[in-house]
């Protein structure tokens, strides 16, 4: 599967999201069931706002060139 300037997006700030819930409970394990499961409601709202903004999704929906890890690295 061609992965997307969309789904980089997408995982880049749902492992911020991770991140700072694991501070809030200074917990480094595997999160609780009720927080991924909110993350994962997250997600999907994350993915909506993105797509009702039509320049937005159109400049995220083009695919990351296979050699460019600059494009998917963490920041």
């Amino acid at each position: 599967m061609v992965k997307t300037y969309r789904d980089v997006a997408v995982d880049q700030m749902i492992a911020t999201v991770e991140e700072a819930m694991s501070h809030a409970i200074d917990w480094w394990g595997s999160l609780p069931i009720p927080m991924n499961e909110a993350i994962d409601k997250f997600r999907i709202q994350l993915g909506a706002a993105i797509d009702s903004v039509e320049f937005v999704k159109k400049a995220l929906e083009r695919p990351v060139p296979e050699k460019s890890p600059r494009a998917t690295e963490q920041r």
